[in-house]
């Protein structure tokens, strides 16, 4: 997930929509997916249209914040990661990099279940529950055979 963050005086960090993002980043991820050889979106703004919707509500508390000189840096913890893969993962085919890194993560039952409750939340059609399951029945059928 990539956003915005703007520190106050203190520790108190404030996120904003990442779109678009800065120049000087945009530069230099495309500088790194060109050495590393990783895809044109390996970084992306994606989850920037989630503000709309609301983002978890521990993702300030579960993120660790690291500097390097000038730039901070914030990681997301486990259980914002794992929701919000879960979620992306609903709409997409068990082949998406978002089903694979949800399962590569190995949620257990209680972070599934946290993760649920935030992702039945972001959408009120009545078949959303049922992909929602069908992505944790499968999550738990692929961990199974590990």
């Amino acid at each position: 997930m990539i956003a915005q963050a703007v520190r106050d005086d203190g520790d108190n960090w404030t996120l904003t929509p990442p779109v678009p993002l800065p120049d000087a980043l945009q530069k230099a991820v495309a500088l790194v997916g060109r050495d590393y050889g990783l895809g044109a979106d390996w970084l992306n703004t994606e989850v920037g249209t989630q503000w709309g919707q609301g983002l978890p509500d521990s993702i300030l508390q579960d993120t660790e914040w690291r500097r390097y000189a000038a730039l901070w840096v914030g990681f997301v913890g486990r259980q914002t990661l794992i929701t919000l893969k879960l979620f992306a993962a609903v709409d997409r085919s068990a082949a998406s990099v978002h089903y694979q890194d949800l399962v590569a993560l190995q949620p257990t039952p209680s972070e599934l279940a946290t993760a649920e409750e935030w992702v039945m939340g972001q959408d009120m059609s009545e078949h959303f529950p049922k992909l929602i399951q069908d992505v944790i029945t499968h999550v738990r059928r692929d961990l199974q055979r590990d």
